[in-house]
């Protein structure tokens, strides 16, 4: 349900009996206490275009529009803001309607072919902390869009070709050839690529072994080909321990590498050239964007081609596109990368366009992150300076929610520690990077994730434990309570507002879709916890004197708002935990 949508439609049907047709419906969530949940501000506009009163366009549409059954009061402030109360017994009917249903009333919306590319590796190296935002912050967006009734197409855009594969693979031939087997000798790709780039830069001879199995690799060669599917089999198993780590749900068959695309890159090429989009340039095959032109007058520079005849991102980027238009049918395109690749994505945008790669109503969507930084506000690194792999910040995350638990609870059972250390502490490392706005850039913080205060995951999960304990002190079952014929009766202060925040979660959601920003779920999530918190301190649930329908209601509030928090964290990646 969306309420803020369901007044929309009472006003636009209002507007449209008054002749105002084409007039705007502005709707929002009224943030003063006192003056209503909601707020009409429409009035001023039209009493602008008309060269009338505000207070008295304002009075036409209260008198036009059809609310009586959700509000209870509608009333014209200041210059013309018409302040809506939202109706008690309405709510509870609506609380009555969404206990009952499976998906908490949040509705399927039309569904589209959405393709999300995301996390996108390098399969030369190991994952590092460069690729956490990417993966966490795009499959969230890829659970929510799937939630709400999308097709959702994921695309793990590994990079698994290019000219450094001939090293690799020449020293992986090596390996082998001393009877090491390829997923020992890939143990631990750092260590691979580092000991292949050492014999590149200073092995007489290595080098030019290395250029011939690239030469022998892009010409299809069956004996190259077998090692390199070898090398990318083995490092694709690195990748999925980690989603696996992490509760991230991509999977092999996600995996759609650069190498996909290589049949259709001189095809690319071909009819950039023949549309006369594509030119020759000091041997080169460029795009000019005349669009994107310096203070100058000179334009900006897409090579498609190199003029040694190989292809770039760029080419296989625009390759992708037709792919995903043509085979996958998008009708729209997310990709997560770092706000450094703002422009590529840009100007690659413009150039499928033009070349028609696409359909014209199309959406491609390039969704920027911002760095993740250490407390020296600089990228995120190692004491010594160097990279932090994926799986061991993720390790250190579990070993220090570990210390965490024991702190509290040092007598835990073994088997509930080794869950609960795994939930806490992956959730805290996902939950404080979802929960910044994905422009912006960071600081990681230990201590400020881990803590049970404030917009952490730790707060949420515990908020959840709470109310089950509330039901297990109470021999209470949620699943039979939704069967219950007591009316709900919504009366407390307190009641209504956490009732109205759990009927907004579907607004929540769609916006995490339309704008791709995890943040709008997490500050959602945040603000339903604290209102929980709220109303458990001013309404007595469990107490002699409460009235039976008091109770019935109160432990509705209980029910909706746990399967909140559980829905709204596992569309997050996050877990939950029945105790802590």
């Amino acid at each position: 349900m969306n309420i803020q949508q369901l007044l929309v439609e009472r006003f636009t049907s209002a507007l449209n009996i008054l002749g105002f047709t084409d007039a705007p419906v502005p709707v929002a969530k009224n943030t003063k206490k006192g003056f209503g949940e909601y707020q009409f501000n429409g009035a001023m506009g039209l009493a602008k275009k008309l060269k009338q009163n505000p207070r008295d366009i304002a009075q036409q549409i209260i008198d036009a529009v059809d609310i009586s059954d959700m509000a209870s009061t509608l009333e014209i402030a200041g210059p013309g803001f018409i302040n809506i109360h939202i109706n008690n017994m309405w709510l509870s009917a609506q609380l009555s309607a969404v206990l009952s249903d499976k998906r908490l009333g949040i509705d399927i919306v039309p569904a589209k072919n959405v393709v999300v590319d995301y996390s996108a590796p390098n399969l030369a190296k190991e994952m590092h902390v460069g690729h956490l935002r990417s993966t966490i912050i795009g499959d969230a967006v890829v659970r929510c869009l799937a939630f709400l009734g999308h097709n959702v197409i994921r695309q793990n855009h590994m990079g698994d070709w290019g000219t450094q594969f001939g090293m690799l693979l020449a020293h992986l031939q090596d390996k082998l050839a001393q009877d090491q087997v390829a997923e020992t000798a890939l143990s631990d790709l750092e260590d691979f690529y580092r000991e292949a780039k050492v014999r590149f830069d200073n092995e007489e001879g290595f080098a030019d072994t290395a250029r011939q199995y690239v030469v022998r690799l892009q010409g299809g060669d069956k004996e190259c080909l077998a090692l390199w599917k070898n090398f990318i089999d083995v490092s694709i198993s690195h990748s999925e321990d980690i989603y696996k780590t992490l509760g991230v749900s991509l999977s092999r068959q996600d995996v759609m590498g650069e190498s996909a695309y290589n049949d259709d890159l001189a095809t690319v090429v071909s009819i950039l050239k023949e549309k006369g989009i594509a030119q020759e340039d000091a041997g080169a095959q460029v795009v000019f964007l005349q669009e994107l032109a310096d203070k100058n007058g000179k334009p900006a520079v897409y090579i498609v081609q190199k003029s040694g005849g190989g292809y770039l991102y760029a080419t296989t980027d625009l390759a992708a596109i037709r792919h995903r238009s043509s085979v996958l049918q998008a009708d729209r395109t997310l990709i997560f990368t770092d706000a450094r690749q703002a422009l590529h994505f840009k100007q690659t945008e413009m150039v499928a366009r033009k070349a028609n790669f696409m359909q014209p109503d199309e959406a491609y969507q390039h969704c920027p992150f911002g760095m993740m930084l250490g407390k020296d506000n600089k990228p995120f690194k190692t004491r010594t300076g160097g990279t932090v792999k994926l799986i061991d910040l993720l390790d250190e995350a579990v070993e220090r929610a570990e210390k965490l638990v024991l702190g509290r609870k040092p007598d835990i059972d073994p088997q509930q520690l080794a869950q609960m250390k795994s939930t806490l502490g992956i959730g805290a490392v996902k939950y404080a990077d979802l929960s910044k706005n994905r422009t912006t850039d960071y600081v990681f913080d230990w201590n400020a994730m881990l803590s049970f205060e404030g917009n952490t995951a730790p707060y949420l999960q515990y908020a959840y434990t709470r109310i089950q304990s509330i039901f297990e002190k109470a021999k209470f079952d949620p699943a039979a309570h939704a069967q219950s014929t007591i009316e709900m009766s919504i009366e407390q202060d307190a009641e209504k507002a956490l009732c109205l925040h759990l009927l907004q979660c579907q607004n929540a959601l769609e916006l995490v879709a339309i704008e791709a920003t995890p943040h709008i779920l997490c500050t959602y999530l945040y603000e339903l916890a604290s209102l929980y918190m709220r109303f458990y301190e001013a309404c007595p649930i469990l107490k002699d004197d409460v009235s039976r329908q008091s109770k019935h209601t109160r432990l509705s509030l209980c029910v909706l708002t746990a399967s909140t928090l559980k829905l709204g964290l596992d569309l997050l990646g996050i877990g939950t935990m029945q105790k802590m």
